[in-house]
């Protein structure tokens, strides 16, 4: 059985991925590259997808090893979080399509960050 503290470790390891994903996007593209131009395209949507991936599993294991007493309903701070993951998700299309947006991602990427972590520390609803 996979500890606590290991989920923790791998649901925040892909928060940080995925803020110097699109954060990485966000500076590439508001330097000028477009997604024909951009030498890095390939490895930012590799990380995002990964990101993606290990926030998804470290959080539902982490999710799993808290006592929740309501069985498989999730709670609403949970589903706070899943919406920002869902947000963070559709991010990875914004900048190329809207390049004047770049700057602007690059901010919201960690202010959604610092949300979802208020919402898992300090479980609002």
């Amino acid at each position: 059985m996979i500890p606590y503290e290991a989920y923790k470790t791998l649901h925040i390891f892909g928060v940080l991925l995925a803020i110097a994903g699109l954060g990485g996007l966000a500076l590439t593209v508001a330097n000028g590259a477009t997604k024909e131009t951009s030498a890095v395209k390939g490895l930012i949507s590799k990380v995002h997808g990964v990101a993606l991936f290990l926030i998804l599993l470290g959080g539902f294991g982490t999710l799993a090893r808290i006592a929740h007493p309501g069985g498989f309903t999730l709670p609403g701070w949970v589903i706070a979080k899943l919406v920002i993951w869902v947000v963070i998700g559709a991010l990875l299309a914004v900048p190329y399509r809207k390049p004047h947006l770049a700057r602007t991602i690059f901010w919201l990427v960690p202010l959604l960050g610092a949300c979802a972590a208020g919402l898992a520390i300090y479980k609002p609803f």
